[in-house]
């Protein structure tokens, strides 16, 4: 097979039919109306630290048949696979960290493919093996010290590990739906003291005076963005201390993909005090950028978490991803799973140490999900033999 590997730093120079041809429509986020969004608001560019630059496979006939949707990335701002340490390390040797190269969903923490492959070409293998052998070439190529594919399949992680990255393991909670018929069902799939604690949760919060709605389609208009996107700046600033999201972004998301997100809006007194930002894949609600302006406890909690699970319920869908972080997730139903990243790193001394380090993180990762099955698991116990 003759596959000729590039790199393009705009993603319309490789054009919607031809990205979406690749990415397919299970996962939004890797989907052309995405990313275009992100880079045409100025949200990922070389000034915010992402500058566009993918991988594209072409056949000899000049068909796109495989992308890495890729970045040089300035700083490790917006990744949610920590490397600080890493960089801090190879800089104090004398070594030059930065820039180096990301695959990734910007400022994002969404598992999804990363090896993105035409879904009518029959040797799809092949076009994932070139993609991979077109990123080890790269570092050296463009005289960089390392790339970084976060959140990818474990099934990718493997095929990299296989070709000298570096696998690496993390760990999300995610809400499973068991064929619930509504909220009700999932409650009595607890245990008799969450379940009481989650009812009482959601009745305080509807007691306090907030109403919900969650908003899609056209039933979103520039009011509630505008809102929304001031919740976004407040938490931002406060978080991270900076936003990477432009306004227009939210106008690009609506115009591209408005059937395909869903604005979970809270109300106190007919005005929006806080909002959760979802999209809806083809088995997945996956709830990404929450912010506020009431600081009431149980909001959060509401607004991201059981609100998701109504619409999840609602919809068929059988996931609801929730983000990173939050060990207080597993109370409210949401469960751990390992998340998968693959590292290649040329220097061979910060390897060898990279690679300690994962193995002691990848064990105590997996005796953290093992214990909090086993110990914390919000659900009934099914009894022995069943």
């Amino acid at each position: 097979m003759a596959v000729e590997i590039k790199t393009v730093t705009d993603i319309h120079q490789i054009g919607q039919a031809q990205w979406d041809k690749c990415a397919g429509f299970d996962n939004p986020f890797v989907s052309f109306a995405f990313l275009s969004a992100m880079e045409d608001s100025g949200s990922t560019t070389a000034e915010t630290g992402w500058q566009p630059f993918h991988l594209v496979a072409e056949d000899e006939t000049g068909d796109v048949i495989g992308i890495v949707p890729l970045y040089v990335k300035g700083h490790s701002y917006g990744e949610y696979v920590f490397d600080w340490s890493w960089a801090e390390a190879y800089e104090r040797a004398g070594g030059r960290y930065y820039p180096k190269l990301q695959s990734a969903v910007p400022f994002s923490p969404v598992p999804g493919p990363r090896l993105l492959v035409a879904k009518d070409y029959p040797d799809p293998d092949s076009v994932r093996n070139a993609l991979i052998s077109g990123m080890t070439i790269l570092p050296e190529k463009l005289g960089m010290a390392t790339l970084h594919v976060t959140f990818c399949s474990g099934d990718e992680s493997q095929l990299m590990e296989q070709a000298g990255f570096l696998a690496r393991t993390g760990m999300q909670y995610h809400w499973r739906n068991r064929d619930y018929q509504n909220f009700d069902d999932f409650l009595g799939a607890l245990n008799s003291r969450k379940r009481k604690n989650l009812r009482k949760e959601r009745k305080q919060v509807l007691e306090a005076g907030y109403s919900f709605k969650a908003l899609r389609g056209d039933d979103l208009k520039p009011h509630h963005w505008d809102r929304f996107y001031h919740f976004y700046r407040d938490t931002s600033d406060r978080k991270w201390g900076q936003a990477y999201l432009t306004r227009e972004f939210f106008d690009l998301l609506h115009d591209r993909m408005r059937d395909r997100t869903v604005l979970i809006c809270a109300f106190n007194d007919g005005e929006m005090v806080a909002g959760a930002l979802n999209l809806i894949g083809c088995e997945t609600l996956y709830g990404r950028n929450w912010g506020t302006i009431d600081r009431t406890p149980l909001l959060h909690f509401e607004t991201c978490y059981y609100q998701a699970i109504d619409i999840a319920i609602e919809h068929g869908l059988k996931t609801v991803e929730a983000g990173a972080q939050g060990e207080h997730k597993i109370q409210r139903g949401y469960e751990p799973v390992i998340t998968h990243s693959a590292h290649l790193i040329a220097d061979p001394g910060l390897k060898r140490a990279v690679a300690q380090f994962l193995t002691q993180e990848r064990n105590h990762i997996s005796q953290d999900r093992d214990y909090i099955l086993s110990e914390h698991s919000p659900y009934r116990k099914e009894p022995s033999g069943s």
